[in-house]
This record gives structure tokens, C-alpha cells and sequence, in this order.
């Protein structure tokens, strides 16, 4: 293909004219799924990438937007864990500059043995990793730490620590990643449900099925399927064999969106030990600031989750403790709720107990599910599946080339000079357009979610733009007022999980 573009129509045809057989058939368009095609196709292997819904619909789009080495994981001890992120996130800075920057935290000390105790191991956060890419960690006075973040609460303050770590778009960095997968001929599709596998022999040879939007069903063949559906990954382990044990827990982690005046600055608050013991981020984005998160043991994944009101008082509560300026349920711009595919050894297992390691579990018919992981390790977790299912398969060896791969920048030519049709956040018809055309946006809820986020960061405004936003996608995609109306009411819908 000359032009880097995902094109869903030219795609189907390639599919349905040449009947193919893919080295790699990858189910599941989160940031893992997106990892493994970005892998696979830029060893030279033929993959097709087949996503139910949007590219990170789910989890990926809903993280608390760090490429960080997870401090927290420091003091469990889990030095491995944290050592391997920290080399990741100094890839992926070097691989999408465009995308990941650095951003600064601090964490204030009530008390001074507290402030020694931080900074000594944020000292060996930095030392293990060996990155000349962050800023050094750094003690900080009470009168410091009120010029870096005014809104910390000041009350018995005895200054603390400021450290650095990355920061990102999440579904913007999806996006790049298919971009770059399709740059190295991979198929990738949204919209497209797997139904069934394809068994011969006893092993898995392929899968059927439907594309939602044309409610068109076929069969396709390949050498390796991969499960990277993440909280949803039970779902193809049961098409492929009812006697699973594994145990994945989905913690859910609520992130709620406030106005930047609540940090007054741009560097953010991290509390390493909140009421419950877990970490409490502000975070600047975007112009706003992300307070999260929750940890919530929950049965049943769901594409859309919804927060529970104890979430929401709960982060509000530990919020308000440490900002002199403190946000209420009427500051709340949006609410974003993400589910943490996490692999438990037992159904007792505490959710902040439970590492955010992946598990990649091989069936006897060759079905590779991985579960688990974070978005600063997808590139090493796709390249250890990838790894693992050549060898399975018998395909020829061909090495990753991932950690030097550059990650396109889709948007780097746009102008944003043209009018935005809201003052809030930039959107313009020529992006919209543009978001259609090369990004395969197909409803409303993939431009104002993940091609643009301006559903994570305010509701209200985002209800305002709507039905402009679709009138200019049903001008572009020749669709009716049906079409107009069934769009805003599905959207309307999805609105009110995101607001309070």
C-alpha cells in the first residue's frame, strides 16, 4: 500500500478476493493485540488483527495515560517488574516522541522521615533505570513544593519529592501503533466478531467471523491464533475448550476528570499510600487533570463499565486531603472507567495484591491467550507472544525488531489552524474527515472517544458538539437521518456512563 492509511473497505476486499492463510491471526485490538500485529508484521509474517468493537475500546483507551516503571511495585519488592517497565518506557520514548512525554510528580511529605524514605526510592527508580531520557528525582523544602504544585494542601507540609516519568495519549498511541502494523501490510479490522474457531485435527486452524456491520460471516485460515482480548479473553479460551482454570480477576480503576485550576500547574500530585493503601495520581492531561484510581474486584467484564458511587466519594475523599483547592461531585468534567485484566492464583486473591504481570497460556490445540500486562510493557509482551507462537507453529525464525521500530505519527500533518467546532478542546471538520478517511472511524463514539478524547474530558461539552460532529461524518459516509439519529442516541447513552 503506497499511503499509510487504515482503509476497512480496501481491507475486506483483499480478504474476500485472495481467500488468504495468515501466519497470524490476532484477536483483540487493545494495546496488546495492536503490540502483537506491530510485531509480527514487521518480522515479515502475514497478520490479519480482528477487534469486535473500536481499536481500545476497552481497557487501552481507559488507562490513567503513564509509560511508567510503577513505583508502587518498588516497595512490594518487585524489582523485576519495575526494571523491565523502566527499559520499556525509555523505548517507547525513543519510538514515539510524539506521543510520550515526560511528566513531573510530587510526592508530599507530612512527615520527614517519610520525605528520606520517598526519595531514597524514587533515587533507585532512577538508578535502575538508567535512563538519561527523565530528569533526576529531587528533595524539595515546604516552600518549594508550593511554587511547583499551589494547590497541594499546605497544612503540617514538610516539603517532599519531585520525580519524573512518561505520559500519554493511550488510544491516540492505538491508533499510531495500527497505523504502523498497516505500514508493514497487516490487515487490521474494528468491527469484526469472531464467532467460532476452526478446528482440524484437533488444532486450531483458523476462525469465522462476522463482520458487525455488514452482518456478512467468513472463514479465515491461519498458522497461529492469538487471544489478546484482555479482560475478555475467557470468552475464546471457552470456543476453544471448556476446561480453563485460569483465573482472571477484572479490577476495575475509575478515573475522574477535574479543570486544570485544581493543580494550578503542570506538574502533578502522586500519594504513594492513600486510606486504603493504595496510590493516589493527579495527573495533568490535556489541559485538565485526571484524579485516579480505584481498584475494584469485579465478576463479569463489560465493554462499558460503570463507576459505583463509592468509587467516586472514595478518590474525591483522598483527593481533597491533599489539595488545598478540593474538587467536588460538581467539579467532575467526565468519568473514565477501565478494567485491569489481572491474572489471580485463586479467586481470594486481593486485587492490590495481584501483580500486573502477563501470563501467556498455550492450549493443546495451539490457542496462545496472553492475558495480563500494562500499556508500558505491550511491545515486550508481544514480542515474547510472538516469540512463543513461532515456536508452537514451526514457522521460520525471524527476530523482533520492535524496540528500534519508530511508531508512525498519524497526525502529523494536520493543520490546526481550521476552525475547531468547540473552545473547549480542538476538533475540526477536516480532522473528522480526516479521522474517517485514514484513521477507520466508523461511529460517532470512536472520533469523540479515542480519535479524539473529548469524551474523557468533558460531557457536557461533548453532548453540545455532537450533532455537528455527525453531520459531518453522514455528509462524508453518504448516511442517512436514521443513521444521524441512531448514532447521538447510542452516544447519548454512552454519555451518561461517563458523567456523575
Amino acid at each position: 500500500k503506497s499511503t499509510i492509511k487504515l482503509n476497512r473497505s480496501s481491507n475486506l476486499k483483499l480478504l474476500k478476493i485472495n481467500k488468504l492463510t495468515f501466519d497470524f491471526i490476532i484477536i483483540g485490538g487493545g494495546a496488546t493485540g495492536l503490540g502483537c500485529a506491530l510485531d509480527a508484521s514487521s518480522r515479515g509474517y502475514s497478520v490479519i488483527l480482528l477487534e469486535k468493537f473500536d481499536f481500545c475500546k476497552g481497557t487501552s483507551s481507559k488507562s490513567t495515560k503513564l509509560v511508567h516503571g510503577g513505583v508502587r511495585y518498588l516497595e512490594k519488592g518487585q524489582i523485576g517488574l519495575v526494571y523491565e517497565a523502566l527499559k520499556e518506557r525509555a523505548i517507547l520514548k525513543k519510538n514515539a516522541p510524539h506521543l510520550v512525554k515526560q511528566v513531573g510528580f510530587l510526592i508530599p511529605a507530612y512527615n520527614f522521615f517519610l520525605k528520606f524514605y520517598y526519595f531514597l526510592g524514587l533515587k533507585f527508580y532512577h538508578f535502575i533505570s538508567g535512563s538519561l531520557s527523565f530528569d533526576k528525582p529531587k528533595m524539595v523544602n515546604k516552600e518549594a513544593a508550593l511554587k511547583i504544585v499551589p494547590n497541594v494542601n499546605e497544612n503540617l507540609l514538610k516539603g517532599g519529592v519531585v520525580f519524573f516519568d512518561g505520559q500519554f495519549d493511550d488510544s491516540r498511541m492505538g491508533i499510531d501503533i495500527a497505523l504502523s502494523a498497516d505500514a508493514n501490510k497487516a490487515l487490521l479490522f474494528n468491527y469484526m466478531s469472531v464467532e467460532s474457531l476452526i478446528k482440524e485435527n484437533s488444532k486450531i486452524k483458523g476462525v469465522v467471523v462476522e463482520d458487525t456491520l455488514s452482518k456478512d460471516k467468513f472463514s479465515i485460515n491461519g498458522a497461529n491464533v492469538i487471544n489478546a482480548t484482555g479482560v475478555f479473553s475467557k470468552f475464546i479460551m471457552n470456543m476453544d475448550s471448556l476446561k480453563f482454570k485460569a483465573i482472571i480477576r477484572p479490577s476495575q480503576g475509575i478515573h475522574l476528570v477535574i479543570d486544570k485550576k485544581f493543580l494550578n500547574g503542570n506538574i502533578g500530585i502522586l500519594v504513594p499510600k492513600t486510606s486504603d493503601g493504595r496510590v493516589l495520581f493527579a495527573v495533568p492531561w490535556l489541559g485538565h487533570v485526571i484524579l485516579g484510581t480505584t481498584d475494584t474486584l469485579v465478576n463479569e467484564p463489560s465493554i462499558d463499565p460503570i463507576p459505583s458511587n463509592n468509587e467516586i466519594d472514595f478518590i474525591l475523599y483522598n483527593a481533597q486531603k491533599y489539595m488545598s483547592l478540593k474538587p467536588t461531585r460538581k467539579d467532575v468534567k467526565s468519568v473514565f472507567v477501565g478494567l485491569r485484566p489481572l491474572v489471580a492464583k485463586d479467586l481470594k486473591s486481593k486485587s492490590k495484591d495481584i501483580s500486573r504481570k502477563h501470563k501467556i497460556i498455550i492450549s493443546d490445540t495451539g490457542l496462545v491467550s496472553v492475558i495480563g500486562g500494562k500499556w508500558t510493557t505491550y511491545r515486550k509482551m508481544a514480542e515474547k507472544v510472538i516469540d512463543k507462537s513461532i515456536d508452537i507453529s514451526g514457522l521460520d525464525f525471524k527476530k523482533s525488531i520492535t524496540s528500534d521500530l519508530k511508531i508512525s505519527n498519524g497526525l502529523k500533518n494536520i493543520d490546526y489552524s481550521k476552525d475547531s467546532l468547540s473552545e473547549k478542546f480542538y476538533l475540526s471538520e477536516n480532522l473528522i474527515i480526516y479521522y474517517i478517511r485514514n484513521e477507520m472511524a466508523i461511529n460517532l463514539d470512536d472520533i469523540m472517544s479515542r480519535r479524539s478524547r473529548c469524551l474523557f474530558l468533558d460531557i457536557k461539552e461533548s453532548v453540545f458538539i455532537a450533532p455537528k460532529v455527525v453531520d459531518i461524518m453522514a455528509k462524508e459516509l453518504s448516511k442517512n437521518n436514521d443513521w444521524k439519529k441512531d448514532q447521538l442516541k447510542q452516544f447519548y447513552k454512552l454519555t451518561k456512563i461517563y458523567s456523575i
